[in-house]
């Protein structure tokens, strides 16, 4: 759809926003779904919206409290839950829990309704990252590498099957990361 008059082009832009406008970010802990996210949604102008931090906000309780009371199980039903409501948005970024992905119905949703990017980052880089973090309940292991390398051995395939791009955040700056991916989300966008 073209429009001739720049300024009646310029204020429906926003009204017409599709679903397909959404950039979802899926990756292991520690990969930088939250820095990058914010970043991507100052640069595209857009709402960012962390499906973890929306989940505390909703419950009142952080992450690590809902694993103890309900266990791994019960957070992932909430999490699918605050999938389904965030991918009905428009125009939005959006950066979900590690283990989003581990539900068909949560892939579905984030496919259907945005443009995925999957911040791939090593095993060695997400231990240097989070090994002074306290809130990450599936790191709450004797052996936090082992944990990580089993999480990645398990979810990358899943991470994979769904991205529609994949960068390394564990060899480049932030900034760097996002022009990367703005460059190729323009591009699918044309």
């Amino acid at each position: 759809m073209s429009f001739n008059n720049s300024r009646c082009g310029k204020d429906l832009q926003g009204i017409l926003m599709t679903r397909s406008e959404n950039i979802y970010l899926v990756g292991l802990m520690g990969a930088g779904k939250t820095t990058i996210g914010r970043q991507l949604a100052r640069a595209l102008k857009l709402p960012f919206y962390d499906s973890d931090k929306a989940i505390e906000e909703r419950t009142g309780v952080d992450i690590p409290t809902i694993f103890e009371f309900e266990g791994e199980e019960g957070f992932r039903d909430r999490e699918q839950k605050m999938i389904q409501q965030l991918t009905l948005m428009s125009g939005i970024v959006l950066a979900t829990g590690g283990g989003a992905i581990l539900r068909e119905e949560n892939r579905k949703l984030l496919k259907n309704n945005g443009f995925i990017v999957y911040l791939q980052c090593s095993v060695e880089r997400i231990l240097e990252r989070t090994r002074r973090d306290t809130q990450r309940p599936l790191l709450k292991a004797e052996n936090p590498r082992e944990r990580i390398e089993s999480l990645f051995a398990q979810r990358e395939p899943l991470y994979l099957s769904c991205a529609d791009y994949k960068i390394d955040t564990g060899i480049m700056q932030s900034k760097e990361v996002v022009d990367h991916i703005l460059e190729e989300y323009r591009a699918v966008n044309r």
